[in-house]
């Protein structure tokens, strides 16, 4: 009898083995399915997320022409740069033809203080500037002494300026250790390299400072009350309600420079008459593309000549 049932637990085993091979063969073919599907899956989002950037990058480009194309035609109809003029007023949110928007605006960077002017043209620290910067930052309720660290950071000597200064000596202490640049800096956050700085103090500094050439004019007509009123310890005050100054700013220039010599008065106002002007070279064109659920953001500084060709003189994507 014994005999009889071996042979039939075996065939019971075969077919056992049998059905747990096949349960793990399916399951491997299922894992294989799920991981194919998901990889094409990813690959699909891959690629359309790769094409909606190229997409927002050449309309973002688009968007940089014609607001070049806006300070052009505002070079011919007015030589007096204002936040009253048709290219301060932002684009709002504009349909594509292919879906998605666009967005933009664009900021005169000479109404800021330009950070490179605390040194002169042939590398040596500006006096005047550097205590403009330090009138800014008192205002701001930030440590004036920033001001002298900052012209070290771009001025040609290694002598650290008395007594707030920073040279080779102290950025080699730094991790990951480094030099002073001793050179002309090209974007305002620039100063996050400042030992103790901190990103707290440069989002409270930064609407009011910019980078451009050395010996670029302060635009009166869209500086801060704050920016002019540091033009001078002994100036009246320009820090209006921001309202009220929106408002005398709505269709035309103010301060003019008469009105900030007026102001000023005419000794202080001659110490600083040559880094003032009421037009603008420089703006920086904000836009932002969406493209379903990517967005694209392009930050361009235009440069505009007098002959009115307008080039993007640097460019910078997703942040300032």
């Amino acid at each position: 009898m014994s005999g009889r049932r071996r042979p039939q637990q075996s065939r019971r085993g075969e077919r056992g083995v049998a059905l747990i091979t096949a349960v793990l063969m399916v399951a491997l073919a299922t894992i294989l399915a799920v991981n194919v599907g998901f990889q094409g899956f990813l690959d699909q989002r891959r690629t359309g997320n790769l094409f909606a950037l190229d997409q927002g990058y050449e309309v973002a480009l688009g968007g940089e022409a014609w607001a070049a194309d806006f300070l052009r035609k505002d070079l011919q109809d007015s030589k007096t740069d204002h936040l009253g003029e048709t290219w301060a007023r932002p684009l709002p949110p504009l349909p594509l033809d292919d879906g998605g928007t666009i967005e933009g605006r664009l900021e005169d960077m000479q109404g800021r203080f330009n950070l490179n002017n605390l040194i002169h043209a042939d590398g040596t620290p500006n006096p005047a500037a550097i205590q403009q910067l330090e009138r800014i930052l008192t205002m701001l309720e930030l440590e004036p002494s920033w001001a002298t660290t900052m012209a070290d950071w771009i001025d040609q000597d290694v002598q650290p300026g008395f007594p707030d200064g920073a040279e080779d000596s102290v950025y080699s202490g730094q991790d990951p250790p480094h030099l002073a640049a001793n050179m002309p800096i090209t974007r305002a956050s620039e100063l996050l390299v400042l030992p103790g700085f901190g990103a707290d103090r440069y989002q409270r500094l930064k609407p009011f400072v910019t980078a451009l050439p050395v010996g670029t004019k302060l635009n009166v007509c869209t500086a801060p009350g704050i920016v002019l009123d540091a033009l001078s310890a002994d100036s009246r005050e320009f820090s209006l309600n921001p309202d009220d100054l929106a408002k005398r700013r709505s269709d035309a220039c103010f301060p003019t420079l008469e009105e900030l010599r007026a102001a000023l008065g005419a000794t202080a106002y001659s110490e600083v008459e040559d880094s003032l002007t009421e037009s603008s070279n420089y703006f920086r064109a904000s836009v932002w593309v969406t493209i379903g659920t990517t967005q694209f953001t392009l930050y361009s500084l235009l440069a505009r000549g007098g002959n009115g060709l307008v080039r993007p003189a640097l460019r910078s994507f997703g942040s300032e």
